[in-house]
């Protein structure tokens, strides 16, 4: 599982997805979770919006992803 880091209390899906570099625009993460190729903590997500926060596993191309908080 990748952690990725975030300085907010919480990121967006789409957001999480540009930021990994797991897609190469807004518009790519868009589609990609429109067409229910993400899950969140074992389930299909199709909204672009979803917080995703600490804790969450999020599953994208056979791969996990999870986010933390960075340190103060």
């Amino acid at each position: 599982m990748e952690n990725v880091v975030i300085q907010t209390e919480f990121i967006k899906l789409q957001d999480l997805l540009k930021f990994a570099n797991l897609v190469s625009t807004g518009g790519e993460a868009k589609e990609r979770i429109q067409a229910g190729e993400v899950t969140v903590n074992g389930e299909v997500c199709t909204m672009r919006g979803k917080k995703i926060r600490p804790g969450d596993d999020v599953a994208f191309q056979g791969a996990h992803y999870t986010v933390s908080y960075a340190d103060p």
